[in-house]
């Protein structure tokens, strides 16, 4: 499947809602024909360059999003919302004549749903409290609490955590393995 292929300063997981604001050509072109063709894009992790860069190397592992909604903003820019909706692989990679990234990709394996092991039954509590702020409740969110996959893939999106230990649990595909981390996680975040 090709898609195009925006690259991020952060990471979204299946489920999650990321705000954006689109400017450049390339971008306002991709979304007019993501929703032309009822089509989302990918969003991976970039490595190298800047988001609104014409040079960017990005991590191959990302994640399939789709437009869900689209406003134009009081700044001028047009703003959309996406939401995760797959994990992906991207086997093959090039650049168009506009600056677009473009990929080929392959779907990965849907995680599994799994309950959650009584030593974390923190981590819910800790994506509660983090979806009562203003900003987290606006982008209108579901989780599953008693899911280890919404709950980690939220924390993993939410917690300040370094971008590159962010694309690490996203490459995950045992969701109780990512609580695991995500556990050692959180105590360093507390130990400070």
């Amino acid at each position: 499947m090709k898609v195009p292929v925006f690259p991020l300063n952060s990471v979204v997981l299946p489920g999650g809602r990321v705000p954006l604001q689109l400017f450049e050509p390339r971008y306002l072109d991709m979304l007019t024909r993501c929703l032309k063709e009822d089509q989302g894009f990918v969003i991976t992790l970039l490595q190298n360059g800047s988001e609104a860069g014409r040079v960017a190397s990005f991590q191959e592992t990302g994640t399939y999003v789709r437009i869900i909604d689209f406003q134009q903003l009081d700044n001028g820019l047009l703003g959309i919302t996406v939401e995760g909706d797959a994990k992906v692989y991207i086997t093959q990679s090039w650049q168009q004549d506009d600056g677009l990234n473009m990929g080929e990709v392959e779907f990965l394996p849907v995680e599994q749903r799994a309950e959650i092991p009584a030593v974390f039954h923190e981590l819910p509590s800790v994506v509660r409290a983090l979806f009562r702020h203003p900003v987290i409740d606006e982008l209108g969110m579901t989780v599953d609490y008693e899911d280890a996959r919404d709950v980690g893939w939220r924390l993993t999106e939410l917690l300040p955590l370094d971008k590159l230990e962010k694309q690490q649990l996203l490459e995950m595909q045992d969701p109780v393995a990512r609580l695991s981390r995500l556990q050692e996680l959180l105590e360093a975040l507390e130990e400070g």
